[in-house]
């Protein structure tokens, strides 16, 4: 089982290189990216199956013996989010192929795509400090580019906007590896966590928020989050939709496993997790409201439900994370699908501007349909997935007793059913345009993976016993780190 640790990530980066080889034939770079991520997405479930069977699989690359080397490590929480994040991968690539924009007017998209996603696979399986740096740079590059395609005025400025951002965080990051390596001897995770304990409180609890400042930004957590609502829209509809359903959760997912991996209990900054926590879930509700476009609104809403799933974390219990790990699948389907939806909106309705639209559940009920549903889901109505990632996270904070930050939770998901409703009533439900340019029909390769993913939602919500047990298990793995420990050190 460990030969698979590596696939995730070398079978994109040569997918990558032989996608520039056959740059000449869209077809065949296609056909490359089709069956490179379909094999990602195989080899993802082979090892979440296995994982949640055997416990954590680690490997080292070369064979050298740790902290030496470069560690590749899977247990639940990274297995779960490597074979949802491959399933997206490969989804909004099928989305892509069918619209008519960037895929098809930039030869270098397919193999940087590809880099994207290694970058992906790399933070989840990573077991040190310094290569999650170094795929978090990959993800930077490749993501640059894509949110760059087109190369209109709006892209570049917001593209700089971006890298200017990240390379911040990046030299935060660098700096963070720095003291910690001074400190400690080794950026190996699992070593770390041991080496940790021998620090004093005071040290453990400065590089805790040194680090959660650093993949805050990367998550859009308050109050680091200003740069995500002007970058992500202006991007082709698939990026936005790849940003929006992975690129923060992979933050989320850094924060949550070194605030729980390397830190003892009484270095944990909870009350500080639980106060970013609402004011990222309350500024990005607010925000949302305040905007007159789709993407604009959605942008916002990663920012707010950001906020739901490190309120989990700050809880520090197996309920908390629990929750919080079943949020994160929830909401990287529910957003992707949302995003998705968008980019169908404006193909079907010429534009994303509420004010500008209008009517489109008569000339595309089946948009309508999938909007509603993940819209819904999103703001936690019962019976759709969000009810149920909610209702978790909030009975653990009753249980904890954070009364504050559920009660807050409560009133940003009735702004948030609010919000979803006013894109309903303005995009859907409104008057219809009447201008001939006004396209009615959705191209099937756009439509068919968002239908999948909306109905993705739904067997979330139907499957909540089983998966809300395997995020159990994988909150249980998180707060007892021996089993990670000892798959890495033995």
């Amino acid at each position: 089982m460990t030969a698979l640790l590596a696939l995730p990530i070398l079978l994109p980066l040569v997918g990558a290189g032989c996608s520039m080889i056959v740059g000449r034939s869209r077809a065949a770079q296609r056909a490359v990216s089709l069956t490179v991520l379909t094999a990602v997405v195989g080899v993802a479930v082979t090892l979440l199956v296995a994982v949640d069977r055997d416990g954590p699989v680690a490997v080292q690359a070369g064979g050298w013996a740790v902290p030496m080397g470069i560690t590749l490590v899977a247990d639940r929480l990274s297995a779960l989010m490597l074979a949802v994040a491959s399933v997206m991968l490969l989804a909004v690539l099928v989305y892509a192929i069918g619209q008519p924009g960037a895929e098809r007017n930039h030869v270098g998209f397919q193999s940087v795509y590809l880099v994207l996603s290694a970058g992906v696979a790399g933070a989840f399986l990573t077991g040190d400090l310094f290569n999650l740096f170094v795929s978090f740079e990959m993800m930077l590059a490749a993501s640059y580019v894509l949110i760059t395609l087109g190369a209109r005025r709006d892209q570049v400025r917001a593209g700089m906007t971006y890298v200017v951002i990240s390379l911040i965080a990046s030299t935060l990051f660098v700096t963070a590896l720095a003291f910690v390596y001074s400190a400690t001897g080794t950026v190996n995770l699992a070593h770390l966590s041991e080496r940790m304990d021998e620090l004093s409180p005071g040290l453990n609890t400065a590089f805790s928020v040194l680090l959660l400042v650093v993949f805050g930004i990367k998550a859009g957590l308050f109050p680091l989050f200003f740069w995500l609502p002007d970058s992500y829209p202006t991007a082709p509809s698939a990026v936005t939709a790849v940003f929006a359903g992975l690129l923060t959760k992979v933050g989320v997912y850094a924060i949550i496993r070194s605030q729980s991996l390397l830190f003892p209990p009484e270095s944990r900054p909870s009350g500080l997790i639980l106060v970013m926590a609402g004011a990222t879930m309350a500024v990005g509700v607010l925000g949302a409201i305040a905007q007159d476009d789709v993407k604009r609104i959605l942008s916002f809403h990663i920012v707010s439900h950001v906020g739901f799933m490190v309120m989990g974390l700050g809880f520090f219990t197996v309920a908390g994370l629990g929750g919080a790990v079943f949020y994160i699948v929830h909401h990287i389907i529910v957003m992707t699908t949302l995003f998705l939806t968008g980019g169908l909106v404006e193909h079907v309705g010429g534009s994303s501007r509420l004010s500008r639209l209008g009517g489109l559940v008569g000339k595309s009920p089946v948009v309508s349909l999938v909007f509603l549903v993940s819209g819904l889901s999103l703001a936690g109505l019962p019976p759709f997935s969000g009810f149920v990632a909610k209702l978790g996270l909030l009975q653990a904070g009753a249980s904890a007793s954070h009364h504050t930050i559920v009660a807050v939770a409560l009133v940003v998901s009735l702004l948030t059913l609010f919000s979803m409703m006013k894109i309903w009533s303005a995009v859907f439900w409104g008057t219809p345009r009447s201008e001939p340019e006004v396209r009615t029909a959705a191209p099937p390769l756009m439509l068919a993976p968002t239908l999948l993913l909306a109905a993705a939602s739904i067997v979330v919500s139907v499957a909540a016993g089983p998966l809300a047990g395997l995020s159990e298990r994988a909150a249980q793995g998180l707060l007892d780190r021996s089993a990670y420990v000892s798959a890495v050190l033995r």
